[in-house]
């Protein structure tokens, strides 16, 4: 009888214990919070920060839970990092819970987005254990869903502008060749030596090659400009300033004459010319230059200038050795215009022989058609005849981008960058690439290179949504209008810019109409969220899926017209 007792004391005793163990059972979803609630992506990230608490008396001295955020959804699920913590008896590290007052918690987690998540639950898993033994504790269910808003910049991407790389063909490019003439001092006479210079050669050669080829060289004006140098006095070099312009002149009107042609001549003289004077002094290695720089700006009158300048005796015979004779000058400019091929000149030396047309016009012959087929030969056909310019390539590159043919424009754009790794736009290119790939690091890369492409704002304005930088991406896009700067405007809440953005985009797509659907839906403007779906869905059928899961159309979900469109 005394043994029975004995058992059931024991088995009393076991009972207490396992009831006692037992009482770290279910926990309550009011025991926890998560920001943000629903979930929301941040560029292709799921972050979430979960504010938990154990009740008091719950925690045993001698146990540990490890808590884990799992988000469960249709065919999968994700589980994040853990969290454990432990009795006030533990010997660890990790955060300790009083089994008497209980203790809150924070803990942060992240889960890469994938599109089955917007229909999805976070949930909170846990392992309990006191000493070698494991107990379970429920599942508890602490959010909904994931507004999935931010990673439609995967889509957005898609219709992103690429980097052309334009020609530099001008039908008219402005040329200048220019000659100086060297005098003595105190002297106007053009001296036989002078004209022997390779810039006066220059000057006649550039006439001649006028003359000789008038239908693609027309001779504007030409300019002569005299100058005396600004020792001595005022009246003395404004006369030989004025002789030198006239000599300079007569020379140039009877070399027109000879070479037969016709011109303005535009004639001026400077009497003293200080301005020269300073820039050769100020590039010069003279003694006391600091010194003289230093007078020029002190001093306004040209007097008080030349009388303190020969002050300093040993720096004024370095100038007048070396500075001054360069200043007893005149300069001739010819001014004269280069003539290209007019558009139906190049087009008809394609089709006879293209090889005969520069690079500049072979790119720029692409232009004149508005057909991308014709365009995709001319390119191929300019990347045959000049394989080191890396343009032709890029801008086919450009066209299979724009036709969502991203394996055709990674081909061209590795080609482009082959034939010159430096150059912007295919830079940009491969960062765009890369961000389709969702290979940040390597578009980062790519577009740091690009910087000085005019498409790189926009390029950067998708790498930093795909970070989750909205506002650095609504900075870099600017006043670009396209479906990735509405989404950035979106995304900082800037509905009215956003709207705005949206409905100056040139070719609308699916894309379009879905961001112009979100608005309005968050602006409660529930009639216009469906009538932009309608059109998103029109182009693009398979939004009618993701719009049911959307939980942007939470609010509409159970109106009849957008039943209707997402059924």
């Amino acid at each position: 009888m005394k043994k029975n007792i004995y058992y059931a004391a024991l088995l009393s005793i076991a009972g207490l214990t396992l009831a006692s163990c037992s009482k770290m059972g279910a926990l309550s979803p009011d025991n926890f919070s998560v920001t943000p609630n629903p979930l929301e992506t941040v560029g292709d990230q799921v972050p979430a920060t979960i504010n938990g608490r154990f009740p008091e008396k719950y925690m045993k001295t001698k146990a540990t839970v490890k808590v884990t955020p799992v988000l469960r959804y249709a065919n999968g699920e994700a589980v994040g990092a853990p969290a454990t913590f432990q009795g006030e008896k533990v010997e660890g590290n990790n955060q300790t819970i009083s089994y008497r007052v209980g203790g809150n918690y924070t803990m942060k987690t992240n889960f890469q987005y994938v599109p089955d998540m917007q229909k999805s639950e976070l949930y909170l898993t846990f392992e309990a254990k006191k000493g070698k033994k494991t107990y379970k504790v429920p599942d508890v269910k602490v959010a909904d869903g994931v507004l999935a808003t931010s990673a439609l910049v995967n889509r957005t991407l898609q219709s992103a502008n690429a980097a052309f790389a334009p020609d530099a063909y001008q039908h008219v490019i402005k040329q200048k060749e220019e000659a100086n003439i060297q005098f003595l001092i105190q002297q106007a006479k053009i001296r036989n030596s002078e004209l022997k210079s390779v810039s006066v050669q220059n000057f006649l050669q550039t006439l001649r090659d006028i003359q000789a080829d008038q239908e693609r060289k027309a001779l504007e004006n030409i300019e002569v400009s005299a100058y005396a140098s600004p020792d001595g006095g005022l009246n003395l070099n404004t006369n030989l300033a004025k002789n030198r312009e006239k000599e300079t002149a007569n020379y140039v009107a009877q070399t027109l004459k000879k070479t037969g042609l016709e011109s303005d001549i535009n004639t001026k003289y400077t009497a003293e010319d200080w301005d020269g004077f300073q820039k050769l002094v100020a590039s010069s290695n003279i003694q006391d230059k600091e010194v003289i720089l230093r007078v020029l700006s002190m001093y306004q009158d040209p007097e008080e200038r030349e009388n303190q300048i020969r002050n300093i005796s040993a720096a004024f015979t370095d100038l007048a050795n070396e500075i001054l004779p360069q200043l007893r000058r005149s300069r001739i400019a010819v001014n004269y215009d280069l003539i290209g091929r007019s558009d139906e000149e190049i087009e008809q030396q394609y089709k006879d022989d293209a090889s005969k047309l520069s690079v500049e016009e072979l790119l720029y012959s692409a232009t004149l058609t508005e057909d991308a087929a014709k365009q995709k030969d001319i390119y191929q056909k300019t990347a045959a005849i000049y394989p080191n310019d890396y343009r032709a390539y890029n801008d086919i590159a450009v066209q299979a981008f724009k036709n969502g043919n991203f394996a055709e424009a990674q081909e061209y754009v590795t080609k482009a960058l082959k034939a010159n790794g430096s150059a912007a736009e295919p830079n940009v290119n491969a960062g765009l690439l890369a961000l389709i790939n969702n290979n940040l690091d390597a578009a980062q890369n790519y577009l740091s290179k690009g910087s000085a492409s005019e498409a790189a704002g926009e390029a950067l304005g998708n790498l930093y949504l795909k970070q989750g930088k909205y506002a650095q991406a609504v900075k870099s896009f600017g006043d670009t209008k396209c479906n990735s700067a509405g989404l950035a405007q979106l995304l900082t809440k800037d509905y009215m810019t956003a709207a705005s953005t949206l409905s100056s985009v040139q070719q609308p797509d699916a894309m379009t109409y879905y961001l112009k659907a979100i608005i309005a839906a968050r602006t409660n403007n529930n009639s216009l969220a469906v009538d932009n779906l309608k059109l998103a869905i029109k182009e693009d059928a398979s939004l009618a899926k993701y719009a049911a899961s959307d939980l942007e159309f939470k609010k509409i979900a159970a109106d009849a017209a957008f039943q209707l469109l997402t059924k």
